[in-house]
């Protein structure tokens, strides 16, 4: 018998205070959750360079690893690309672990203590999600399209699909979850906390109704309120609307608005650093010129006003809603959301997709940009028929810009600095590929399979460039999630090379590196 985790039982216990009602469904759900997040870890340890994994091993019946201490761990052969829940337990030696905490707590690796109890709190709160959602027929679960950009959103429930750590939200209580996960479905008032301008770094406009005289009223998040800035606000606006990234609101009638929320989701901290406010403006007005060049392909949403209270914990970022891009008749849905309807089991829609996707994103990287287009920053227009037709790219915050590319295509570079900077040709295909390919397509496909099959189909038409040589001969990069979560020490991105689904062995036993 399951041995409830300590994060189960805590928001068991929260749920039995706060709503009682979901009680049962959460407890319902829990094996569910607990083989989403176990299929994501196993994904982790089949492909990634983990230090302590020395030697991996297909067999008839799965995979089996050899760890460092002479112990062996063996599951299913892992599909990298796979979105579904496949793997219900791994066996450590001749024990049996359905649950990924206690799994990772056998292991004792070094530094995985704090990633034991994320995968605790992943499990626990993918369950609460998955029990918050409205029963709806099978037959009608995908038929019935949102008409506002929040409600295709809060149909995002299980969070990220490849990250161990999908659903973890330490910091926050059920009733908090409840009250700001926009899978629960709520209305969030933000306050507005005034600063003086003349204290505040700001680019771009910001709008007459969050000013006060000479202070500017900057949207806060009511749980950095409540946790970091420790003040509640005077004044306030209702009615907003999170949106996938939980510290994104859509106002009401108005523009998004991006706020500071200093707590750990999935692997970052969602603060808004001075470095991108500074920024913003001249990404924002660059990102529109190239996106020009597409021949209307690609809309950047555009960054209205930005400002900071010189502070990372006290920042928002005013951006127009991806909608503005919408035609009669058509609908902007952000990728991530696409799983949830009919359109992703015809192959034929699928590779359309990819060909779009993979047509832009390789112009701009060719000009000079990698664009971080994973599910939630990329959306696709679709017409009436569900065909796509168009992208529309929103946060700018983490692209890469590269000045020797734009110069070679006669693109004026923009006055940028920092880590946004690079001419480093891995590092732009690392983000591109990381978050395109492996990522916004492949979890819009679901399985290796599934991508294969789209990229194929996408590519031939594709002009010939380096990058697409690279695209189609090589391993795809992946952030090595849960490595860069067991290294705290080590600054920056760390990767994973999976197995290319367009190579004729698409899922050969992953080397060690």
């Amino acid at each position: 018998m399951h041995r409830p985790s300590t994060a189960e039982a805590e928001v068991a216990a929260e749920l039995a205070d706060v709503r009682p009602g979901l009680a049962a469904r959460y407890q319902a759900e829990l094996p569910g959750a607990r083989a989403a997040v176990l299929t994501r870890l196993w994904r982790a340890l089949a492909h990634e360079p983990l230090p302590w994994i020395t030697a991996r091993e297909i067999t008839g019946d799965g995979l089996t690893l050899r760890l460092s201490d002479g112990r062996r761990l063996h599951g299913p052969r892992a599909d990298p690309y796979a979105t579904a829940a496949y793997v219900t337990e791994v066996r450590l030696e001749k024990a049996a672990y359905a649950d990924p905490a206690r799994l990772m707590f056998e292991l004792g690796v070094a530094r995985g203590t704090g990633f034991v109890a994320e995968l605790g709190h992943s499990v626990a709160s993918l369950a609460l999600s998955r029990a918050g959602q409205q029963p709806v027929a099978a037959s009608d679960a995908s038929k019935e399209w949102p008409v506002r950009d929040w409600e295709w959103e809060q149909r995002v429930v299980d969070g990220h699909p490849y990250h161990p750590g999908c659903r973890s939200r330490p910091g926050f209580s059920v009733a908090e979850q409840l009250a700001y996960g926009p899978e629960h479905r709520p209305q969030v008032e933000l306050g507005l906390w005034p600063v003086p301008a003349d204290e505040c770094l700001l680019t771009g406009d910001w709008p007459d109704e969050l000013r006060d005289g000479e202070q500017l009223l900057i949207p806060v998040h009511p749980w950095q309120a409540a946790h970091v800035l420790k003040r509640g606000c005077e004044r306030g606006i209702g009615g907003a609307r999170p949106l996938m990234s939980l510290r994104t609101l859509a106002l009401p009638g108005g523009p998004h608005v991006k706020t500071a929320l200093s707590a750990r989701l999935t692997s970052s901290v969602r603060d808004i650093s001075g470095y991108s406010i500074a920024l913003s403006a001249t990404l924002s007005a660059f990102a529109e010129a190239l996106a020009a060049r597409t021949d209307g392909l690609l809309h950047i949403t555009r960054t209205l006003g930005a400002a900071t209270a010189d502070s990372p914990d006290l920042a928002a970022v005013l951006r127009e809603s991806p909608q503005e891009y919408a035609g009669p008749g058509e609908r902007v849905v952000p990728v991530a959301a696409l799983a949830t309807t009919e359109l992703t089991s015809s192959p034929a829609w699928l590779a359309a997709f990819a060909r779009l996707a993979l047509t832009v994103g390789l112009q701009l990287l060719d000009l000079g940009v990698a664009l971080e287009a994973h599910g939630q920053n990329l959306l696709v227009v679709l017409d009436a028929e569900g065909a796509p037709r168009r992208l529309v790219y929103r946060d700018l915050a983490d692209i890469r810009v590269s000045p020797a590319r734009l110069a070679r295509h006669r693109v004026p570079v923009p006055e940028l600095t920092g880590r946004i900077v690079t001419d480093d040709e891995t590092t732009l295909r690392r983000k591109l590929f990381g978050s395109l390919v492996a990522g916004a397509l492949a979890g819009t496909a679901g399985s290796a399979a599934a991508l294969g099959a789209a990229l194929e189909t996408a590519v031939r038409d594709l002009p010939g460039t380096a990058d697409l040589t690279v695209l189609r001969e090589e391993p795809l990069p992946a952030k090595a999630l849960t490595l860069m979560r067991l290294s705290p020490r080590t600054p920056g991105d760390q990767w994973a090379r999976l197995p290319n689904p367009l190579l004729p062995d698409p899922l050969p036993p992953n080397p060690l590196r």
